[in-house]
C-alpha cells in the first residue's frame, strides 16, 4: 500500500542512492559521493539529476530479488503458466503459485506491489524536480524522458497484475492529499502508460544505447507492446491493433543496428549485452548485484563452478519441451533454450543431467564451458524486450488489422529461419491459423522470459503442450500441477497488508 511506499520518499531515494553509489554503481554509472547527500540540499546539480535517476535504474532490479528460500521474485510470472515446474518443496510461496493456491497473502505478490511503486516513487520525484535543476538541455530531457518510460514500464506491470490500481504521479508525504489512494480504472492507467511513452519519445534519447539506458528504440517498443495488450482482453479496444503494427513497424524499418542475433548462444553471452537483439534489459554486475536466474540450475547438480549446487526451482514442464518442432534448434541440447548435459563444475567432462533444463539465462562465462573455468562473476542482463518480440508483436497485429500479409508472414518466418523452421507460403495461411501460429511462436520463442503469463491474460487463451492448440484461460489444465485455471487467476489479489493499511484499495480482487 502507498503508507509503506511512499511514507519519507525523499530519505528512500537518498538511501537507495548510498546503496548504489558506494558498492560500484551499474553498468553505466559512475561513482557518486553521497556523503553529504540530504533532502535539503539534493536536486541542485546535474549530478544530482544523474544519481536520481540511477535510483530509479537500481529499483527495476527489485524483479531478481529473492521471494524466500529458492524463490525470486521473477517466478511470480513463471510458475503460473504451467511452462515449468519445480524440484523442490521448501518454498511454500512458490509451491502455492505452481498450484494455482496462490492468495493476498503469496510473498511474491506482496513484494512486486511494493517495489513496483517503488520504482513509480523514485520516478516521479525525478518527473518533479529534475525540470528545477540549472544543467544541459538536452541531458536534462534525455533523463525526464528516461524517468517516463521507466514509470509506465513499472505501471504497466501493475494493471495487468491487479487490474484497477491506485495512480500515483506525484511525489507522496503523510499530509499528501491522496496518501491513502483509491484503486483508478484500468482504462485510466492504460492512458498514462501511452502519455508517458509517447513523452519519452520527444525526449531526445538516442536510437540505440549500450550502455543499458532508456532508448527511443525501447520506448518504440515497449509502446507497441502495449498497444498490442490494450487491443486485447480486458480492455479489448481492438483499434489498438494497428497502432500495434504501425509503432513495432517503426522499430522494424529502422532497425539499424538492430536485429536478430544469429545464433541463441549469442543471446545469453555477457559481452554481448545492450547490443543487436537486446532493446531492453534490466542490467546486471556482479560489483551490484549478479544474475538473478540462478534458481533455473538444476537441483545440486554440478553444472557450475560452484560444483553441485542450483535448487531446480524453476525447470521446463516436459510436455512444453516436447511441445517444439521437430529440428527446433531452440529443443536441441546447448544450442537453444534448453540443456540435458554439461560440464562438470562448468569446465570438466560432459556428463547428463536426466532431463532438460533452462539454458536461456545461462552465462558460459561465468559459470565455464569445457576446458575454461567459469569467472564466477555472472554479470549476465535479464531481457525485458528482445527484437524477436517486437517482429512477433508486428506479425500479430498486422494479421488482426488486414489478415494474412507478406510483411506479417516474413517476421514469422525471420523468428523461425534462426530455428531452422521452415514457414508456410502468404497463400497457405487463413487469418485464424496465422493467429495460432504466432501465437504459437511466442510461446516457444518468449518462454522463460516472464512474458507468457501475460499472454494468457491477454488473449484470454493457453497454449495446450499436448494439443498443439489452443485452451480458453478458464478450464485450461496446467500439466505441471494437473490444476485448471479459473477466473479468479486472470488477476492477483491485492496484498492482504495493503488492504488492512488501506481501506481505499476495497473492493479485493474476485474470489480471494
Amino acid at each position: 500500500m502507498k503508507i509503506h511506499i511512499t511514507k519519507h520518499l525523499d530519505k528512500l531515494l537518498i538511501g537507495s542512492l548510498m546503496l548504489f553509489c558506494t558498492v560500484g554503481c551499474s553498468d553505466f554509472l559512475d561513482e557518486t559521493d553521497p556523503t553529504n547527500l540530504s533532502p535539503e540540499t539534493f536536486y541542485t546539480t546535474a549530478k544530482h539529476a544523474e544519481a536520481a535517476i540511477a535510483a530509479v535504474y537500481a529499483e527495476t532490479r527489485f524483479v531478481g530479488d529473492g521471494a524466500g528460500i529458492f524463490s525470486s521474485n521473477w517466478q511470480l510470472l513463471e510458475a503460473p503458466t504451467g511452462t515449468s515446474t519445480t524440484q523442490t518443496a521448501q518454498n511454500s510461496d512458490l509451491n502455492n503459485l505452481y498450484s494455482l493456491s496462490y492468495d493476498a497473502n503469496t510473498l511474491h505478490i506482496k513484494n512486486w506491489w511494493g517495489r513496483v511503486y517503488r520504482v513509480v516513487a523514485n520516478a516521479n520525484l525525478v518527473l518533479a524536480n529534475v525540470p528545477e535543476i540549472e544543467m544541459n538541455g538536452g541531458d536534462k530531457a534525455k533523463i525526464l524522458g528516461e524517468a517516463r518510460f521507466l514509470r509506465a514500464w513499472a505501471y504497466f506491470y501493475a494493471v495487468r497484475l491487479w487490474g484497477d490500481v491506485p495512480l500515483i504521479t506525484d511525489p507522496q508525504s503523510a499530509d499528501s492529499v491522496d496518501f491513502v489512494p483509491g484503486r483508478t480504472p484500468q482504462a485510466e492507467v492504460y492512458g498514462q502508460i501511452v502519455a508517458d511513452l509517447l513523452e519519452a519519445e520527444q525526449s531526445g534519447l538516442p536510437w540505440t544505447d549500450e550502455s543499458g539506458r532508456v532508448s527511443q528504440a525501447a520506448v518504440k517498443s515497449l509502446l507497441a507492446k502495449v498497444y498490442l495488450t490494450m487491443a486485447g482482453h480486458p480492455l479489448n479496444e481492438t483499434a489498438r491493433y494497428a497502432d500495434a503494427a504501425a509503432k513495432a513497424k517503426e522499430v522494424i524499418d529502422n532497425a539499424g543496428p538492430i536485429d536478430l542475433f544469429d545464433t541463441y548462444g549469442q543471446i545469453h553471452d555477457e559481452s554481448l549485452g545492450n547490443t543487436r537483439e537486446h532493446i531492453f534489459s534490466l542490467q546486471y554486475n556482479s560489483e551490484v548485484a549478479s544474475n538473478p536466474m540462478t534458481n533455473m540450475f538444476p537441483n545440486f547438480q554440478p553444472v557450475t563452478y560452484r560444483g553441485p549446487d542450483g535448487t531446480g526451482s524453476t525447470v521446463p514442464e516436459i510436455q512444453f519441451y516436447n511441445s517444439f518442432e521437430p529440428g527446433d534448434l531452440r529443443a536441441v541440447d546447448r544450442e537453444g533454450w534448453f540443456y540435458m548435459n554439461y560440464y562438470r563444475n562448468g569446465h570438466e567432462e560432459l556428463f547428463s543431467l536426466g532431463a532438460p533444463f533452462i539454458f536461456k539465462h545461462f552465462n558460459v562465462t561465468a559459470n565455464g564451458t569445457f576446458g575454461v573455468p567459469g569467472t564466477a562473476k555472472d554479470n549476465l542482463n535479464v531481457p525485458i524486450i528482445r527484437f524477436a518480440e517486437v517482429l512477433l508483436i508486428f506479425a500479430e497485429a498486422d494479421n488482426e488489422v488486414n489478415g494474412p500479409t507478406q510483411d506479417a508472414v516474413d517476421a514469422l518466418a525471420q523468428i523461425r529461419g534462426r530455428a531452422q523452421l521452415t514457414t508456410p507460403d502468404l497463400a497457405d495461411f487463413s487469418q485464424a491459423s496465422l493467429r495460432e501460429a504466432i501465437w504459437r511462436e511466442r510461446w516457444h520463442e518468449l518462454c522463460y522470459e516472464q512474458i507468457t503469463w501475460f499472454d494468457m491474460v491477454r488473449l484470454r487463451k493457453v497454449f495446450n503442450s499436448a494439443t498443439g492448440g489452443f485452451d480458453d484461460f478458464v478450464g485450461h489444465v496446467n500439466l505441471s500441477s494437473n490444476q485448471a485455471l479459473q477466473e479468479k487467476h486472470l488477476l492477483f489479489p491485492l496484498p492482504e497488508p495493503e488492504m488492512i493499511n488501506n481501506p481505499n484499495l476495497v473492493p479485493q480482487n474476485p474470489h480471494y
